[in-house]
């Protein structure tokens, strides 16, 4: 790591920002909102559509559970005080959605009635709006798609006189018609040119898939009523070669369940390193390429929504022509 020059006191600022989720990976390759071949073939979206509309060529009767989506880890993630410990993307929240992504993952910190974005400690220099304005702008543009988004409270609150539920519904209020707060996991065709919320915050009244009963650092099963879901997010990680298998393992588990289980499988992760310090691109470095090793050996299929640190158009797109 390049960090000898550091001061201990910057080392901890930067340790703070894996308070709540901890993962980061490679140099970014530049993003190029290529369209997809137009060979009609099975594991090639079909021709007409690319990164942009790929899920215009999936039948509106098709789970959301039944489908292979990429998505990203710490979407918001861009900016980091020390090289490989808070940022998790390169590409921006519109340039993810363009490049195929249709899964967010938003940690937002609850200071003075509105949302910021924050990587832990970290302050990612855009709020809930940028992000949302991005999301519509996005939906407008290609109302055949959709986004799972996952909301998540980060850091410490400050200088509110309303819960985190409230501000939500507050955003949620400018562009009703915009979001999908319905508890179950829905057939595509329902929530096209919608927001889908996946909910890690507590509510007082049922609120979008309710995702609140996340464990820590392990695979994990929620089982409610409405939505039953399997995630893998072990994050902490000491072996990589053991991520990979907890990566690999989900992949084959949500390609052989035939049921409507919605499987998030977290590929990000992030290496303790000197005095606490984490590497999240030892982790991506090495997870990132064998995610694309596995999606050119396997091309046709539901693997579920495959997470991912420095999303690239290339990955997004091997993970999306899985689903023809």
């Amino acid at each position: 790591m390049k960090t000898l020059k550091l001061r201990l006191p910057v080392y901890l600022v930067a340790a703070l920002a894996f308070a709540s989720c901890k993962k980061q990976d490679n140099p970014v390759e530049k993003f190029k909102p290529e369209r997809l071949s137009n060979v009609s073939a099975a594991g090639v979206v079909p021709p007409g559509y690319g990164l942009s509309n790929w899920m215009g060529a999936v039948s509106d009767n098709t789970s959301i559970a039944q489908m292979s989506i990429p998505g990203t880890h710490d979407s918001g993630a861009r900016t980091e005080p020390i090289g490989g410990t808070a940022k998790c993307q390169n590409l921006s929240i519109a340039e993810q959605l363009s490049a195929g992504v249709r899964f967010l993952d938003i940690r937002c910190r609850h200071i003075d009635n509105a949302f910021a974005i924050h990587h832990g400690a970290i302050y990612q220099n855009l709020n809930f709006n940028d992000v949302l304005n991005a999301c519509i702008s996005f939906l407008n543009s290609n109302p055949t798609e959709t986004i799972i988004m996952s909301v998540k409270e980060e850091h410490t609150p400050s200088n509110n006189t309303r819960s985190f539920e409230q501000t939500f519904d507050s955003y949620v209020a400018q562009n009703s018609s915009k979001w999908d707060l319905g508890t179950g996991i829905p057939n595509l065709g329902t929530v096209r040119g919608k927001i889908k919320l996946l909910r890690r915050f507590g509510t007082g009244s049922p609120k979008g898939i309710d995702a609140t009963a996340w464990a820590d650092n392990t695979t994990f099963s929620i089982n409610n009523s409405a939505a039953n879901l399997k995630v893998q997010d072990f994050y902490n990680v000491n072996d990589v070669n053991t991520k990979w298998t907890s990566v690999q393992t989900q992949l084959n588990d949500a390609h052989n369940d035939t049921s409507n289980r919605l499987y998030l499988n977290f590929c990000s992760g992030y290496k303790p390193g000197l005095f606490g310090i984490p590497s999240i691109t030892t982790v991506s470095n090495f997870i990132n390429p064998k995610v694309s090793t596995f999606f050119t050996n396997n091309t046709s299929g539901k693997y579920g929504v495959v997470i991912l640190d420095f999303v690239d158009a290339a990955r997004s797109q091997l993970i999306a022509n899985t689903n023809f």
